[in-house]
């Protein structure tokens, strides 16, 4: 892998706010960390378009995220909802996918509920910064 290469093949935001979904989107490509950014701006969607992948059988390991960015507030499923989903899904899937809490709550419990989850190893405030994501080690 040469040093200029992204270090991610694909990564997903999951965000209901579109706006925020951009911002990230276009913070993901300047850091040049990923080939391949999914967005959904529903937490429904996003589970769904991943048991999707699983059932590819053979693309799934090349086309699944490495990295999903996970807002908490969202209408129909919120984070941890989805959180709750994920973690019924197949074993690729979850060794695969590292999640990142990005998120603009500031509750204290937020923090220490996303802790209780193995597949969450990050938790980050909106908005993703160059920062951030140059640190992101997961």
């Amino acid at each position: 892998m040469s040093p200029n290469s992204p270090k991610y093949s694909a990564v997903m935001l999951i965000d209901d706010n579109e706006i925020d979904n951009l911002i990230n989107q276009k913070m993901i490509e300047a850091a040049n960390i990923t080939e391949r950014i999914y967005t959904h701006t529903g937490a429904k969607s996003a589970v769904e378009f991943l048991r999707n992948i699983e059932k590819m059988e053979e693309v799934a390991e090349s086309v699944l995220p490495e990295v999903i960015f996970l807002d908490i507030d969202m209408p129909l499923m919120d984070g941890f909802q989805f959180l709750d989903e994920f973690d019924k899904l197949s074993d690729l899937t979850k060794n695969k996918c590292k999640i990142v809490m990005l998120t603009s709550s500031i509750n204290p419990q937020d923090v220490s509920k996303s802790k209780k989850y193995d597949y969450v190893k990050q938790y980050i405030n909106k908005p993703l910064s160059q920062d951030n994501l140059a640190k992101l080690e997961i």
